[in-house]
Order: C-alpha cells, then structure tokens, then sequence
C-alpha cells in the first residue's frame, strides 16, 4: 500500500498482480490497483482528469491521459472518499506506476494532486534452499 497526501487530498494506491490474466510465455503481466482519494479538507472537490505514467523494467513509458477514471468525475465531500478498481498491463514482469489527478473545488479554483509511485511486481516464487 502507498500513500501521499497533496492539497488535504490523501491518494492510496494497492497494486494487485493478477496472474490468471497474465501470460509471461507472451511477455504480458496484469495488474489490478485499487486507489481510495480520501478528502482531508474542508471543501468539496471533483475530480476532472487523470494522468499516469507507467514505466516498465526497460525503461520504457506510457503516459494516459483522460476524463475522471473509470467514467466517473466524483464529487467527494470534506472527510468523505471514493474509490475504485482498474488495471495495466506490461510487457515486463515490473515497473512502476505514478501520476497525478486533476481536481477542481466547486468554485472552480483548480487542484493538482499527487497520485504516489507504485510498483508493480511479480510475486516472487517461493525459493527452497537444500
């Protein structure tokens, strides 16, 4: 579990490696990861976009970006969250994953926020010593 907390907005990010979908024979590792947006603060926020940047083991980059995530822009009250579930895919079996959300309080004023680094591993096999 990784967290950060930004402008009284606290991002937790669960990366899940989900092996059944994944296929290392064909160089394709999934990964699901669950983010809860906590609001810390006072006022109402809404979420307008995203951005991510996810970098596998050979350094290679992908950037997405888009309107709110998983199609929803949530509005989120003062000490309230929401969260949610998606996923990625690599042609590594790691790498990492960072970003940032765009926001805006309801008057308009916008919010950056910090999506924190993850990584996204493979679970190692377990290693018996003889």
């Amino acid at each position: 579990m990784y967290s950060k907390e930004t402008n009284n907005i606290k991002i937790t990010a669960t990366p899940i490696y989900i092996e059944e979908q994944s296929a290392p024979h064909s160089q394709q590792y999934v990964w699901a990861y669950h983010i809860v947006i906590e609001n810390m603060g006072t006022e109402i926020i809404q979420l307008i976009s995203r951005y991510w940047k996810i970098t596998d083991a050979n350094g290679n980059v992908q950037e997405v970006r888009g309107p709110g995530v998983v199609g929803e822009q949530p509005v989120i009250r003062p000490g309230e969250f929401y969260e949610y579930t998606s996923g990625t895919h690599l042609k590594t079996d790691s790498g990492i994953m960072e970003g940032k959300y765009y926001m805006q309080y309801l008057n308009g004023q916008p919010v950056e926020v910090d999506i924190p680094a993850f990584s996204l591993d493979m679970p190692s096999s377990n290693v018996i010593l003889h």
